[in-house]
């Protein structure tokens, strides 16, 4: 992009766009850097082909999709409330469809099985409309740690849709020693789950 030459630019993709971009590749960007400020929230998603979908493959989408959101909420030591999911349809219309959680979690089982509801509640949608895009955030993120996170009860008993549940925990470990492709769930055997692309740090 930086060897095209500005008018070029311009021309392709408008004034606006056309100027920003041709400054950007360039190294200027006159935007203030703002530091110490963590992202709202943490999020992933996968394209796929037009036609036809097959619901349980859709639900086994969605769930790998749970797998790496919610890896990364632990890692990067984040709860949040709430789960939305994405949709695009073949006439590449998006619409979300957001829930609230009662508590912050970071589980895994917690969080697919609110965004599993959201998704069949809107089958008879993609059925009719189709879909090109499944993806998957969760918001209103807060420290695991915080002070601030109400308990529940009863309190000798270790809440299981909190970060440090047993299962995630040692799922985490795996992954962390042997490579994210170490463990998979056994409805993503054989499918495309979609590329992952870079992110940054959460």
């Amino acid at each position: 992009v930086a060897l095209l030459a500005e008018s070029h630019l311009v021309a392709i993709l408008g004034p606006g766009a056309g100027h920003h971009l041709h400054a950007l590749a360039h190294n200027r960007d006159p935007r203030p850097v703002e530091t110490g400020k963590r992202r709202g929230s943490i999020g992933s998603q996968s394209a796929m082909r037009r036609g036809p979908k097959v619901p349980a493959t859709v639900e086994a989408l969605l769930l790998g999709i749970v797998d790496r959101v919610t890896r990364r909420m632990r890692a990067a030591d984040r709860v949040g409330r709430t789960v939305t999911v994405r949709f695009r349809y073949d006439d590449f219309a998006r619409v979300t469809r957001a829930r609230t959680l009662a508590h912050p979690t970071a589980a895994t089982s917690a969080i697919g099985e609110v965004a599993l509801s959201v998704l069949r509640a809107e089958l008879p949608v993609i059925d009719e409309r189709g879909l090109t895009l499944l993806g998957l955030s969760v918001g209103n993120l807060a420290s695991s740690r915080s002070d601030a996170e109400q308990l529940l009860l009863p309190f000798g008993r270790k809440d299981p849709a909190l970060p440090g549940g047993g299962l995630d925990d040692t799922l985490d470990a795996l992954r962390e020693r042997f490579g994210h492709r170490a463990l998979t769930r056994a409805s993503l055997l054989g499918r495309a789950v979609g590329f992952e692309v870079p992110k940054l740090p959460d």
